[in-house]
């Protein structure tokens, strides 16, 4: 199984980031690499169990489903089950934790997943980088 960690501080509080980041079908909102989203079976986006089918702007096409969520924990966590990066059992949590000195946010992104032998440097480069970082980044950029 390989295990991947990003973490990252957003100058914004946990409250504020939380806002933008809490709707399951808002990657399009914040995320760069995501082009569109959609719950299926219009379902509200807050509920677990719901699933968001999206595209990438490099046109792959993903379904999640939501697993857990948790405004108390500004955390959320994910299961792909359809995707063409090749992973199995995959398995994500995206968390804020409040920083109360300067009222910050420190924001970590895990994910577990099986893949081909072979492929784990890729993904975890694809994954970590990616779609972790880049998320942060453009969160980062947001609150500037």
């Amino acid at each position: 199984m390989i295990r991947i960690y990003v973490s990252s501080v957003i100058d914004a509080s946990a409250d504020t980031v939380w806002g933008r980041i809490r709707d399951f079908n808002a990657l399009p909102l914040w995320h760069p690499g995501i082009a569109d989203s959609r719950i299926e079976n219009n379902e509200p986006s807050d509920r677990v169990g719901c699933i968001r089918h999206f595209h990438t702007r490099d046109g792959g096409t993903i379904r999640e489903r939501l697993l857990a969520l948790s405004d108390y924990d500004y955390s959320c966590t994910y299961e792909i089950l359809e995707s063409p990066m090749g992973v199995a059992n995959y398995v994500a949590t995206l968390k804020l934790t409040p920083i109360t000195d300067g009222n910050k946010s420190f924001a970590e992104w895990s994910a577990e997943f099986d893949c081909d032998e072979g492929r784990e440097r890729e993904l975890t480069e694809l994954i970590g980088n990616g779609v972790f970082q880049g998320g942060f980044t453009a969160l980062k950029q947001h609150y500037r």
